[in-house]
């Protein structure tokens, strides 16, 4: 996909990779570049730096989501690119509430499943479009300490592959970014954890990746690339990949459940 004179809207944008992915899309000549956000005024400084358009929005509610995207396509222009990038991580497992299940429901996996259905109907008729869903490395492994963070990115990974396999010849390109540790705000505090057992990268690098994967048209983009190692020792034994998972729970001194 040539991303010039493109009408782009970004998720998460006032900060961490939905920032970096601001500024390097900003560098392709898209015609527009929404930058929104749960905190307008963290949208408003991203947007601020690109000339871009700022937007608040909580993409949790599904109403206001598609709020946004009639606003942007009937007052500024059709929307080619949706990066749905906004995420939220807790820490926890079965003694995580079940208000904070739905919360990381609603915006790890909803959030997509939401951009989707106000928006696909919309780019078919046109001729095509493109959704970025950021994931996590977490989607296709787990996530040590974080039950609702792991399962929640797991779903986001299947919706990502059910959208590119329902809709993929038909116009809408899908690229899912699973990333381990990015140093963003959302990891503050995680650099000796699980999390980082292979280190931190930058969003800046994240985003430049997910950029030329949205180019490419690339479905799956690994900016760790030892996952793709892990997928692969998962499934080729279950049982030693639970072993090891253990292992590395005990290293870090992750507690078991009661």
């Amino acid at each position: 996909m040539d991303l010039k004179d493109k009408t782009i809207v970004i998720t998460g944008a006032g900060s961490g990779i939905g920032r970096a992915l601001a500024l390097v899309l900003a560098t392709k000549q898209p015609r527009h570049v929404i930058c929104a956000d749960l905190d307008k005024q963290n949208a408003h400084d991203t947007a601020s730096v690109i000339n871009g358009i700022a937007y608040g929005v909580d993409v949790g509610c599904d109403a206001e989501v598609g709020q946004m995207i009639d606003t942007i396509e009937r007052e500024i222009a059709p929307i080619d690119v949706f990066c749905s990038n906004a995420g939220i991580l807790r820490i926890g497992g079965l003694e995580t509430s079940l208000d904070d299940w739905q919360k990381s429901w609603d915006i790890n996996v909803m959030a997509h499943v939401s951009a989707a259905r106000h928006l696909v109907p919309r780019m078919r008729a046109r001729g095509g479009g493109y959704f970025l869903n950021v994931a996590s490395a977490a989607g296709l492994l787990n996530q040590i300490g974080a039950a609702s963070y792991g399962v929640s990115k797991h779903a986001a990974v299947g919706f990502s592959e059910w959208l590119a396999i329902t809709h993929g010849d038909q116009g809408i390109g899908v690229s899912v970014v699973c990333p381990q540790a990015v140093q963003t705000p959302m990891t503050r505090g995680l650099e000796n954890s699980a999390a980082s057992v292979d280190g931190m990268i930058t969003a800046e690098d994240v985003a430049t990746l997910c950029v030329e994967a949205i180019e490419k048209e690339e479905f799956l983009v690994l900016p760790h690339p030892n996952v793709k190692a892990y997928m692969q020792a998962k499934t080729a034994n279950y049982g030693r990949w639970i072993t090891g998972m253990q292992r590395l729970r005990d290293k870090f001194g992750m507690p078991q459940a009661d």
